[in-house]
């Protein structure tokens, strides 16, 4: 459960795009960028693409070339023709040039057109509504009914008023956007957090992880915080990033690897800090622990297949939902449109 105690649960395919399927079916994938309010993209990218792909043929040329030539020195030399060696070997001589600058080239070409599809964000699932903003987000079922509550008060009135949500001292030693919990407070969020990691494990088939908090920009990169959110992330002087979500480290669990698909689902969860640098957030929420650098969260990751991510994400929505049900918790579930969704997310 994230900061305000409701559950965001996201479906997402994680890195960038892959430009085989830009090019199998570049109007499905304009389609999905105009639903969430972008420019069609297919065009350029294909234009760079296919840059790419002649350097690549070139490249493949001039390789088998100079082996080819290479083969035919040392025949040359077995028939003493020494003026045929020598023009091969100064043929070989300038492949080689032209192969390093080739190779460059493409190196060049191909980071380009990852740092093109690496800005661009998912697409969004059919039956995810379309919409400009959060006006456009569909309710699909709620639970209990509202505690009508009279006179309400802010949390962060509540918690000063207990005297156990202490800002000031928090902002004496980290400064703004942090927050100190007391007393019953810091046991109740601990509780909470026993709660659903119990819940989570022992009723719904979830492996508990304690995971660094600390990754580096591949990890980051592969559950989409970089390159465009790097301003949003709290950075160490030696490379590391310091976790935003437990997602991270949890989703990287299974990088560079290779599962079969019998091993699937692995289900995930993890209770950790999580830091960020709400570089967005100038004046809003400037009071109370919606918007703070650091909070803890109880995190559910989920590695599938693409034939199985729907079930399971509606799978996974239930097991949030289960943890407000049992807390007697008045809730929507609410589906977010286009232009509300994360930049990582097919659909929320």
């Amino acid at each position: 459960c994230s900061r305000d105690w409701s559950s965001d649960v996201c479906s997402s395919d994680l890195c960038m795009h892959d430009i085989r399927l830009i090019r199998d079916d570049p109007a499905a994938f304009d389609k999905g960028l105009t639903r969430r309010g972008l420019q069609p993209q297919s065009d350029a990218l294909l234009v760079r693409d296919k840059a790419l792909r002649e350097v690549q043929t070139q490249l493949q040329q001039m390789l088998a070339r100079r082996n080819e030539a290479s083969k035919l020195i040392g025949q040359a030399k077995a028939k003493k023709n020494e003026d045929a060696a020598a023009k091969l070997m100064q043929e070989v001589a300038a492949l080689k040039d032209a192969v390093a600058k080739g190779e460059e080239d493409e190196r060049s070409q191909q980071a380009a057109l990852n740092d093109l599809l690496a800005a661009i964000p998912n697409l969004p699932f059919d039956d995810v509504p379309d919409g400009a903003d959060e006006h456009g987000n569909i309710e699909l079922r709620r639970f209990g009914t509202n505690p009508g509550i009279k006179d309400p008060k802010q949390h962060f009135d509540i918690g000063e008023t207990l005297g156990q949500m202490d800002f000031e001292a928090a902002s004496r030693m980290s400064g703004a956007r942090f927050v100190v919990l007391k007393a019953g407070l810091a046991k109740l969020e601990r509780a909470i957090a026993n709660f659903m990691l119990d819940l989570h494990t022992g009723t719904f088939g979830y492996t508990e992880v304690a995971p660094p908090f600390l990754v580096r920009d591949q990890a980051a990169f592969g559950t989409g915080q970089l390159p465009k959110f790097a301003e949003d992330l709290f950075q160490t002087t030696t490379g590391f990033w310091l976790v935003p979500t437990a997602e991270v480290p949890l989703t990287n669990l299974v990088r560079e690897q290779i599962l079969e698909a019998k091993q699937l689902p692995l289900r995930f969860t993890a209770y950790t800090p999580c830091f960020r640098s709400e570089a967005g957030a100038a004046g809003r929420d400037t009071r109370g622990m919606i918007r703070v650098h650091q909070f803890s969260k109880v995190e559910l990751v989920s590695i599938t297949t693409p034939e199985q991510s729907a079930a399971e994400h509606e799978r996974m929505t239930s097991c949030a939902e289960d943890v407000l049900k049992r807390l007697n918790l008045h809730h929507r579930t609410m589906v977010l449109c286009t232009g509300d969704m994360g930049f990582g997310s097919r659909k929320t």
